[in-house]
């Protein structure tokens, strides 16, 4: 059975109610001893403990339980690998005791920690005639919640596992669908042309209760856009509840997040947990066959891959990137504690830039942190529906990742010996990175100090 550690929620709620160890001891039947052992997590809790937690404080004993420490402390360790606290890194046990006697103060570091980075990150990039615009982006608070939940909703997987009644054939699901639509929620489904849909794949008209969906989708995305549609419709309650404990309050963020819940509500519909988990296994995470198999994108079948994180039944857990041609970052999800640019582009020694020489064949590297950390990582691109012959080469690159230690469960990276592989040295952005004498350096870190040498030209102007 999976083990239940509530030290932080528990010393909140006794702090709450300004009562002793032994206080709360005499209140839950168990000894002062007992309750320290737990506030500091050197025990697990009992389901008999819950109970009476629930019974004497009225607290709803699933949200005590809640374990979000994991994603915490990753995100806590990440924040370290800032160069700005090189010289004085606290270590994992310190970590770990801070989210344990004071998380509180470690969720404002956090939130002091994006606040520096974001605001760095746009400052940098404004030009003499912009003005500042500090807020985080939607995109960004977005990201957060993922990285909170570990890229998990064990809510949207269970809804997800009931929306069929029964087993649905694979070429019939797109008509299954659009029979569930008009039967359900009285929303009927018309394919329309292209010019009469300009710049738009799907349209949904309230008024007249109609899906209207551009022939520049392929019969996959078509069924994937339905899906997402019926997740909208059919579980507004359970997308409103998970919006309302996001945190977010901008209208733009819950927004986004209602979108990205409704994405990954469609994914788990189209590939079923214990499904897809047993099938990445079996083939060693061959993506293309994934998406074969469940008639799915190869970037929906990724972004699936990144999400199988559920307690006991848990895949390789992998960082997933996307980037247009330009470099941007124009998408992220991450179960693992590999840091992603949170604005701007990604590390351009990263291969999945490279990968756009070589559409549609997979592209691998392994690459090394700044802090050490090693990953494997794997590439390739995809291509956007095209509205018009102007349009053609709309063309992204995707990326996945994990740690060094699961690359025997990847069969792409069969055929390499690990310890004598090649391991490129990458950053998390220019803005942050220590690698002084990077040659793909594109501007000055912030945390590099020392003055350019004028007597030397070294790989770059700013290795001098």
């Amino acid at each position: 059975m999976q083990k239940t550690f509530i030290g932080p929620h528990l010393r909140r709620l006794r702090l709450e109610r300004s009562e002793t160890q032994g206080a709360m001891a005499r209140t839950l039947g168990i000894s002062a001893s007992y309750v320290n052992l737990l506030e500091n997590n050197e025990r697990s809790v009992s389901v008999q403990v819950l109970l009476r937690l629930f019974e004497a404080y009225g607290v709803d004993w699933r949200d005590i339980a809640d374990d979000d420490a994991a994603g915490q402390l990753a995100d806590l360790r990440a924040a370290m690998q800032d160069p700005l606290y090189a010289e004085a890194r606290p270590d994992l046990a310190q970590l770990r005791a801070a989210l344990v006697h004071a998380p509180d103060l470690a969720n404002a570091f956090l939130r002091l920690h994006r606040a520096h980075q974001a605001a760095t990150d746009q400052l940098m990039a404004l030009t003499e005639a912009e003005a500042p615009n500090l807020v985080a982006t939607p995109e960004a608070a977005v990201h957060h919640v993922f990285r909170r939940n570990r890229n998990h909703f064990a809510d949207l997987e269970r809804a997800a596992e009931g929306f069929w009644p029964a087993p649905v054939p694979r070429d019939e699901v797109y008509t299954a669908l659009k029979a569930r639509l008009r039967d359900r929620v009285g929303v009927n489904v018309r394919l329309v042309n292209v010019a009469d849909l300009p710049g738009t794949l799907r349209q949904y008209d309230e008024g007249s209760r109609e899906i209207l969906l551009s022939e520049a989708l392929d019969h996959t995305n078509r069924i994937f856009q339905l899906t997402h549609m019926a997740g909208l419709l059919e579980q507004r309650a359970l997308f409103d509840g998970l919006v309302e404990r996001s945190g977010i309050t901008d209208m733009r963020g819950m927004s986004r997040l209602r979108v990205e819940l409704a994405n990954y509500f469609a994914a788990a519909v189209l590939m079923p947990y214990d499904a897809f988990l047993a099938g990445a296994k079996a083939s060693k995470y061959d993506l293309d066959h994934l998406a074969t198999r469940f008639g799915v994108s190869f970037e929906q079948a990724c972004h699936r891959a990144t999400t199988l994180q559920r307690d006991g039944a848990t895949g390789v857990p992998f960082f997933f990137l996307r980037v247009d041609k330009g470099g941007n970052v124009t998408k992220r999800f991450n179960a693992t504690d590999f840091h992603l640019a949170e604005y701007g582009g990604a590390c351009p020694r990263l291969d999945v830039h490279t990968s756009f020489r070589t559409p549609s064949k997979i592209v691998t590297q392994f690459v090394e942190m700044p802090d050490a950390s090693q990953y494997f990582v794997f590439s390739r691109t995809v291509d956007r529906p095209t509205f018009e012959r102007y349009g053609q080469d709309n063309r992204l690159a995707v990326a996945l990742g994990c740690t060094i230690e699961h690359v025997g469960e990847i069969g792409y990276a069969e055929g390499f010996a690990v310890t004598k592989a090649r391991t490129v040295p990458i950053g998390i952005n220019c803005r942050i990175c220590p690698r002084a004498n990077c040659d793909q350096r594109a501007h000055q870190a912030a945390v590099l100090t020392q003055p350019v040498d004028e007597r030397r030209r070294g790989a770059t102007r700013f290795d001098g």
